[in-house]
């Protein structure tokens, strides 16, 4: 029996993808290798922000299954790649996911079947290193098979934006694979743009989180000498966002976390002193600039507590928001764990406090949230707000804070510190 897509990698990007998809009325199975996650889904428990347990549910009445029975690619006439590319160990994008799933397709790789790759890595990865392994199977691309890539856009907690609704970019090796992802991507997502080929569909991911990234370091290297100018970047930001054409608001905050900015202009950075031999110098600066955020957090807490006579060493810190974003679980690359990590080897008595996280793991270390919070901000030398997370009331914060340092930005307060 047939089936319309085949998702594997079943995260953040994989299981919105593979729910739009039911929703329009596709068949669809999910691939991962995660006995955990495929028997979530298949007992209608979703282990990802954006979806409940009942959108599973639904996902599951319509038909959906997830399995790691590789078998199931045979007979899927469209299969998306959206596994992880985290960074490896000497700063380039470790890819072995990718080419593990694509090693799997070939096994399964039948005429007529669309692959395409949602994985964010660097420009030539879907032509020089998934396509020669697909090659693999004898069918060649374009005649037998088709090929594209289509970065993911997936936004966890946007509520405003989703896969429908937010514009689809798509690539293929060739016109005709081009077509193929187009009109499966049609099927559930309102606008596909075209791009000219696989390598600038991946380009443009790139680009759209370097140009976040190098943002983001302007505004974090104008928070600190705003700082000592005693200039109120944060009023600075709301009268420059009052022009309506030229410029775009970005905010200065704790570090940069997720699963994009922090680990995608790395992939472009590395490609393009790998393969060119030179620096991508604006890249690399905004890496400097947002990696030195936590320890200049942490001076900044020092400092604030040095005004009340106390040391660091052996003060009581409570963290608000450990994850890195708000109103979401999410705490990969969250700028909370190295600002944490310091303030425990500076002999800081640290606690927290989340919403979203039960226990916070430090590098071998768990901290349990607080019962409490107003007795914690009660007992807090210090209180730091590193997500604002929605469910934080702000009048509450400053009534019973001792010291209150906001890195978000979010209470414009007289007696509250803010980045």
């Amino acid at each position: 029996m047939t089936t319309d897509l085949a998702v594997i990698g079943l995260g953040y990007v994989g299981l919105p993808l593979a729910q739009a998809a039911v929703q329009a009325g596709l068949s669809v199975i999910g691939y991962d290798v995660s006995d955990r996650v495929i028997a979530g889904l298949n007992s209608n428990k979703s282990h990802v922000d954006d979806l409940s347990d009942a959108d599973i549910a639904a996902m599951v009445k319509a038909g959906f299954s997830a399995t790691k029975d590789d078998s199931v690619l045979a007979a899927a006439k469209a299969i998306v790649i959206c596994v992880p590319t985290p960074l490896s160990a000497d700063g380039g994008p470790d890819l072995s996911a990718v080419l593990g799933a694509t090693h799997t397709i070939a096994k399964n790789l039948k005429a007529g079947q669309l692959v395409i790759l949602e994985s964010t890595t660097y420009p030539g990865t879907t032509q020089d290193l998934v396509q020669p392994i697909l090659a693999e199977s004898g069918l060649v691309v374009g005649e037998d098979y088709f090929l594209a890539f289509s970065p993911e856009r997936i936004d966890p907690g946007n509520k405003k934006y989703g896969m429908r609704n937010t514009p689809k970019v798509v690539g293929g090796l060739n016109p005709a694979s081009t077509d193929k992802a187009v009109a499966l991507y049609e099927k559930f997502v309102d606008t596909v743009v075209r791009a000219k080929g696989a390598k600038e569909a991946e380009m443009a991911k790139l680009l759209e989180n370097t140009y976040r990234h190098i943002n983001i370091a302007l505004v974090n290297e104008m928070a600190m000498f705003c700082k000592d100018l005693d200039i109120d970047l944060w009023d600075v930001i709301r009268c420059a966002a009052t022009k309506p054409f030229g410029f775009q608001a970005f905010y200065p905050g704790p570090g940069v976390g997720g699963h994009c900015i922090p680990i995608d202009p790395n992939y472009l950075s590395y490609q393009v002193k790998t393969n060119l031999g030179y620096p991508f110098k604006f890249v690399e600066l905004a890496q400097e600039i947002n990696a030195g955020m936590p320890a200049y957090v942490v001076n900044r807490i020092q400092d604030q507590l040095n005004t009340v006579g106390k040391a660091l060493n052996g003060s009581k810190v409570l963290v608000l928001g450990v994850t890195y974003k708000p109103d979401i679980a999410d705490q990969r690359e969250s700028p909370a764990i190295p600002i944490g990590l310091e303030l425990l080897e500076k002999g800081a008595q640290l606690e927290f406090h989340d919403p979203m996280v039960e226990t916070w793991r430090l590098k071998g270390r768990e901290l349990t949230r607080v019962a409490d919070l107003k007795a914690a901000l009660n007992r807090a030398d210090i209180t730091v707000m590193l997500q604002d997370h929605a469910s934080y009331n702000t009048d509450e914060l400053i009534n019973e804070s001792n010291l209150l340092f906001d890195t978000r930005g979010r209470i414009d307060h007289p007696e509250v510190e803010r980045l």
